[in-house]
């Protein structure tokens, strides 16, 4: 089992930057790829970016490449998700995702992003 609390989220103007965390407890925090995820009012859930166990894998959706970067303290059990340049479309709850197999995986709570024109 593993427990996950973002933080993080708020009202930012377009083109300012927020920086998402996410906690992890239960099982062994080095031991799981992690992830975060978005979805936008009448849309499906989205990737925004991955991280393998180590840290040293990164995976980006293309709406975020360049603007977005993920990153995790395996000391601190807990995994970031760095915004910039931030556009009205990046409005979302944003979720963080704790990737332990196939058939196995968790989800947060989700933080609220809103992005002001």
């Amino acid at each position: 089992q593993v427990q996950l609390l973002e933080s993080g989220g708020g009202l930012v103007q377009a083109g300012g930057s927020l920086r998402l965390s996410c906690a992890a407890s239960g099982r062994t925090f080095s031991s799981y790829a992690m992830g975060w995820f978005r979805q936008a009012p009448g849309k499906e859930r989205e990737f925004v970016a991955g991280i393998n166990l180590s840290g040293g894998t990164t995976y980006y959706g293309d709406s975020v490449k360049g603007r977005f970067t993920i990153s995790r303290d395996n000391a601190k059990n807990t995994v970031y998700l760095q915004m910039n340049s931030l556009k009205p479309e990046d409005t979302a709850v944003y979720y963080c995702n704790a990737f332990i197999s196939r058939t196995r995986d968790y989800w947060g709570q989700g933080t609220q992003v809103t992005v002001s024109s």
